[in-house]
């Protein structure tokens, strides 16, 4: 049924601040809140009584550690402000509130600058596709200089950030950003508002705003200008929403918080097998409860318990997966006294608040592990578990997230058969593309595996993060590729093809050259500058790299890459050897090869092998009971044929080899050929005595006895020429030759074509009546039919009915009165052939004849005389010539000009 296309407005917006720690971020939030009337006093993080810091962690620590949502009211619309944290440890948390953003406020301190969390930022807002604003803070500090500050935004962030603040040529500076702006400039001397609008809307031009959040200096200007310049978000009336954050009440109650996208959402609604009691607008702590949220709203709701961040409800699709992601994990542990089995379970409370904490169960050593980005986040971890459970964790032996990919293609084959059981997989892992993540995708043939089974393998592949072989760690950048599969019509059930999709994967790690990968930091170090050699040699050292220090008045920076194993705790020694002046940034950049590889596969000292619960092996049946083959073994055993997968090198070698291999095979064929009928006819001859062979005369055919010595001559009546029929099995010659069994790998219906027209050419020579048959057996209700293509018949076979038989129908029917001839390379085919009266021919013997027809076909055409010249009549009678002389004298007469023209062109017709 079809949707509706109705759009309306929304009278919502939904901003988010971002911003590195200590910016100044919540101030602002606090600033603006006071302004637009949201609170009767004005907050301050120093005092622990900001109204978005509503947890007694954040008010201690002074930092924000959940995001949180106020309701602001604009001049002409209502604004939902998202306050996120600031903390590195914290940007999972920032990162999945981008997902409901219309806007982002980046807010930039300009003591710091462009730090390498505001380039992290920057990226994040870019792979979103967030529209910004930028409000640079604390400019009421000695030394802040808008001057110096905005080349610096525009060199490190993006050219197209302007001053909105400065009313001063804003036109002529906003028509340097944009071709289109700038021809509109020159024609109008202006730049129209919808057009600016639109511009920030599409991140062509990002705003940029100078003041101070404590002092309230320059807030009013920032907020009349976002509301100026922002665009109101429509959306359809068909429900969906997004999830980004799940969080509990001060009773324990689930909320799940999400943003509306489309059409509305009710209280008592049912959204897949759940109902939403409550739905609850925030503003800091307190919130107030609505009926139903508009389109564009942002609201918790209650009742949902099978949610998860980034899922969307409705007509809302899942979100991407999160960038920013954990890179070490820890060892949690509680006092002997406590249930450790209890406590996995309460922690997984946790883990859907946080997500990015990953949970693990290690079954072997009965210990729980966590991911965590950071101390700053263990020390907020520990105090939450404290404060909700009321027992005292431990983190300890905090260890590097390494990751592995594969850097060669394999085949990959998991078989899956006990007794009534059954299911094949064959997968194709590739080498992916760094940062892509795995990727899956089929290539299956649905004749070989039913399109609902090729879906169930690649649920398996996706519902699971596979391990690498080196260190047991989990496989990332690797491409997936289903290419062949089998089902037993009555054996194989779901769970089958769970078992040999996994398996499959494990069988081809286990073949593949694998790679371990590490996390490694996007750096910026700031130092003085008689502290740089230093730095360099530390970052050497670090096994990390960095480009040509630049400097900056007193202090030098140095930005690179280094990996997190070995540049963690380097800040405390920043701090020691430049005195206190030194700083360094420090954000995640992702996964590089790891720089002591084997050290680390050595130290972990993981056997793949031994991992029972993700064995490379195969299970196989056979007498009624299955047993289980080792992974190397795998392929002996295998139903499906599996895939050749060679170098670029290999491939030309083994095409050479099999050029050569066919070419020795045509000369064993074409000798066997001869030899077969010299034989044959040396058993005639012993028989029947020695053929010989008269000449015939226009009158009179002499046949020969057989008998030895004794031969009899009478004349007789010339018989009528027989006609001769040549029947081509039209897929065995095409599989038969290597040219079109090439081309049919490519194009099957470019062969049949090729084929059809040499044929075609090679009648045109033999005049035999020609016919080409192909199979049809698989098309369903399909019915023989014959169609003429220039001077051949095709035949196309019914249903149920190959060429073969086909072809032994025609020659039982016509084989005993007209000459026969089969061109087919099917041993059996030519038994049966010979038996109905037919003559075989093989697939090399037919493209011998034809190349042989073509050579002399090509020596007629190319006959010349001796100047070189080709004569139309060089090949004619004497007779012929004679006359042809005859009439080249009449010529002369002026008055048979016209009847000599006539005999020549009747002559040369004739010689055509």
């Amino acid at each position: 049924m079809e949707q509706t296309a109705q759009i309306k407005e929304c009278a919502h917006t939904v901003a988010g601040i971002v911003a590195h720690v200590d910016a100044g971020k919540t101030t602002l939030a606090e600033s603006m809140l006071y302004l637009t009337g949201g609170t009767r006093k004005l907050g301050r993080v120093d005092h622990k009584d900001a109204f978005l810091d509503t947890y007694e962690l954040e008010k201690n620590r002074g930092i924000t550690i959940f995001s949180k949502q106020a309701e602001l009211n604009l001049k002409n619309r209502k604004l939902t402000l998202l306050d996120t944290p600031g903390h590195v440890d914290f940007s999972a948390e920032m990162e999945r509130t981008l997902q409901v953003l219309d806007y982002a406020i980046l807010v930039i301190s300009v003591a710091d600058g462009v730090s390498g969390h505001v380039q992290t930022l920057w990226r994040l807002l870019k792979q979103y596709n967030v529209p910004v604003f930028l409000f640079i803070n604390k400019m009421d500090q000695p030394g802040a200089d808008k001057e110096e500050t905005l080349p610096q935004l525009q060199k490190r962030l993006d050219v197209r950030c302007v001053d909105f603040s400065d009313l001063e040529n804003f036109d002529e500076r906003l028509a340097e950003t944009d071709e289109e702006l700038l021809e509109q400039f020159f024609e109008t001397g202006k730049i129209r508002l919808e057009h600016i609008k639109k511009q920030i809307k599409d991140r062509k031009l990002f705003p940029c705003y100078f003041g101070s959040a404590l002092k309230m200096q320059g807030i009013t200007e920032f907020l009349e200008g976002f509301e100026m310049y922002t665009t109101v978000p429509v959306y359809g009336d068909l429900f969906g929403a997004r999830v980004f954050k799940i969080a509990r009440d001060a009773q324990g109650k689930r909320l799940t918080y999400l943003k509306v996208t489309g059409g509305v959402l009710k209280a008592k609604q049912v959204i897949g097998e759940e109902k939403i009691d409550q739905i609850r607008v925030y503003s800091g702590a307190s919130f107030t409860s609505v009926s139903e949220a508009q389109p564009g709203m942002v609201c918790a709701v209650t009742g949902l318990n099978d949610t998860v961040t980034g899922q969307g409800l409705g007509c809302e699709i899942q979100a991407q997966t999160p960038i920013l992601e954990p890179v070490l994990t820890y060892c949690v542990s509680f006092s002997p006294e406590i249930d450790i089995h209890e406590m996995y379970r309460k922690l997984s409370v946790l883990e859907e608040e946080e997500p990015q904490l990953q949970l693990v169960w290690q079954e072997e050593t009965s210990e729980i592990h966590a991911r965590v980005m950071g101390e700053v986040q263990i020390e907020i971890l520990q105090s939450l578990i404290r404060e909700r459970f009321g027992v005292e964790a431990f983190f300890t032996s905090g260890s590097i997230i390494y990751k592995e990919t594969v850097e060669n293609t394999v085949e990959g084959i998991g078989h899956f058969e006990p007794l009534r059981h059954y299911a094949e997989v064959h997968l194709l892992i590739e080498p992916g593309e760094p940062g892509s993540g795995m990727v899956y995708e089929t290539n299956c043939s649905e004749d070989l595996l039913s399109k609902n089974w090729q879906r169930l393998i690649i649920t398996h592949l996706e519902e699971k993060k596979h391990k690498g072989v080196l260190t047991g760690s989990e496989l990332t950048d690797t491409k997936i590729t289903l290419i062949a599969g089998r089902a037993h019509i009555k054996h194989t059930e779901g769970g089958d093809f769970r078992q040999a999709t996994y398996r499959a994967v494990r069988q081809g790690l286990m073949q593949a050259k694998s790679r371990l990968l590490e996390p490694v930091y996007a750096y910026r170090l700031e130092i003085p500058s008689e502290c740089i050699g230093r730095a360099m040699t530390d970052i050497q050292q670090m096994c990390g790299t960095f480009s040509a220090p630049e400097q900056e008045g007193e202090l030098s920076i140095l930005s690179g890459t280094a990996p997190v194993s070995t540049m963690r705790g380097y800040q405390r020694e920043v701090v020691a050897y430049s005195r206190g002046h030194g700083r360094l940034f420090c954000t995640l950049k992702g996964y590089a090869p790891c720089h002591n590889e084997e050290e680390v596969v050595e130290r972990i000292g993981y056997l793949p092998e031994a991992d029972l619960s993700n064995t490379p092996d195969s299970v196989f049946c056979t007498h009624g009971a299955g047993f289980v083959v080792p992974w190397y073994e795998v392929p002996d055993y295998m139903h499906i044929e599996g895939m050749e997968l060679e170098s670029e090198e290999e491939k030309m070698l083994r095409a050479a080899n099999e050029a050569k291999r066919a070419k020795q095979e045509i000369v064993r064929s074409l000798e066997d050929y001869e030899a077969e009928n010299e034989e044959l006819k040396q058993i005639f001859e012993r028989t029947y005595g020695p053929v010989k062979v008269y000449r015939q005369d226009d009158e009179e055919q002499y046949q020969s006895s057989a008998s030895k010595g004794a031969s009899t001559y009478r004349p007789t009546k010339k018989k009528q020429q027989e006609e001769e029929y040549l029947l081509v099995d039209g897929y065995n010659i095409i599989f038969g030759w290597p040219e079109l069994n090439e081309l049919s790998k490519t194009d099957i219906a470019a062969a049949r074509l090729t084929l059809m027209d040499i044929l075609s050419n090679y009648q045109g020579y033999s005049k035999c009546k020609l016919i080409l048959v192909f199979d049809a057996y698989k098309v369903p209700g399909g019915t023989e039919h014959v169609e003429k293509y220039h001077n051949i018949y095709i035949v196309y076979t019914k249903e149920a009915e190959t060429a073969d038989q086909y072809i032994e129908k025609t020659v039982h029917a016509m084989g005993r009165k007209h000459r026969v001839t089969v061109a087919t390379s099917d041993g059996l085919e030519q038994v049966i052939i010979l038996g109905q009266g037919g003559v075989r021919m093989s697939a090399l013997g037919l493209k011998k004849q034809i190349e042989s027809a073509g050579h002399e076909i090509r020596e007629m055409c190319t006959t010349k005389s001796d100047s070189g010249k080709v004569y139309l009549f060089h090949e004619t009678s004497d007779d012929v010539k004679k006359k042809l002389d005859e009439i080249r004298l009449e010529k002369n007469d002026k008055k048979n000009d016209k009847k000599i023209d006539k005999k020549i062109d009747i002559g040369k017709q004739g010689e055509k």
